[in-house]
């Protein structure tokens, strides 16, 4: 798929990854819906897409509530016609400690918004997708999914489930022959607001050390290395590589290439071996 005059929305887009990927949408030709419970924040990133010509749409909403995020798919098709793209990026990370330690409801946030937050936001958006049997969803992966993250069990556990997502929904997808396509991605540590947590708090720094050991060595990602890789991998985008998890870096062109033998062996995905 190529992003000129297609739709896209955009959760978590005030800031950071966010807003690298509404800015590198639009200048593919994208109309951008952005998303975030900040008003002023998806505000300003819209105002930098009409700064550079590119055409945005600001919608403050809370992705764990069903009613705001219905209206956001409403509003979307109000505004632009349809809607091509979805990419789950809004995230929270604001629970560190050992399970022993930590607020139960602290770390239950956190789920609902990594987790809860993309299942509202895919089952509002597929109704229209399926109907026009066209369109791609992208999840956000993150640190702790595939293998332990001490000190971030919530996190963790939430970007975990949000991978089984991704391949379930794929596979519920192709079983009722929709072409509707949906992929994980995965940044990279970048960053953001919400890992400056793990170096700027107490708990942070006792459970999360390398986070500050990445960021003092300059071990990070860009956030316009996530955008360049999504709108990658949007371009490649095929039922073969469908319910797939990538990362920011990759090398798209040599996975189409070998996409026969990706699902054929079952790669890009989290199975126990």
């Amino acid at each position: 798929m190529e992003l000129r005059s297609k739709t896209a929305i955009i959760t978590g887009s005030g800031s950071g990854i966010g807003r690298a990927l509404a800015l590198g949408f639009a200048r593919q030709g994208a109309n951008v819906v952005c998303c975030a419970r900040r008003e002023a924040e998806i505000e300003r990133t819209v105002e930098l897409i009409r700064q550079e010509g590119g055409h945005g749409l600001a919608i403050a909403t809370d992705v764990t509530l069903k009613d705001q995020v219905d209206s956001i798919v409403r509003k979307a098709i109000a505004a632009f016609g349809q809607i091509d793209v979805l990419f789950n990026n809004a995230g929270s990370f604001q629970t560190i400690g050992g399970l022993w330690e930590v607020d139960a409801d602290a770390w239950w946030h956190d789920v609902a918004v990594n987790l809860r937050g993309p299942m509202l936001c895919c089952q509002a958006v597929l109704p229209h997708m399926m109907e026009r049997d066209d369109g791609i969803i992208i999840n956000m992966n993150g640190g702790g999914s595939t293998v332990p993250l001490p000190g971030g069990s919530g996190y963790g556990c939430s970007k975990a489930g949000l991978i089984r997502l991704t391949d379930t929904l794929a596979r519920e997808l192709e079983r009722v022959g929709s072409q509707v396509l949906v992929f994980g991605m995965g940044p990279g540590l970048v960053r953001t607001e919400m890992t400056e947590l793990q170096t700027n708090t107490e708990k942070g720094r006792e459970w999360i050390p390398s986070t500050a050991e990445c960021f003092e060595s300059g071990r990070t990602r860009n956030p316009d290395d996530c955008a360049k890789s999504t709108i990658e991998l949007i371009r490649v985008a095929c039922p073969e590589l469908s319910g797939r998890n990538f990362g920011a870096g990759a090398d798209f062109d040599d996975i189409l290439k070998r996409k026969d033998e990706i699902q054929k062996d079952d790669l890009y995905v989290m199975r126990s071996r």
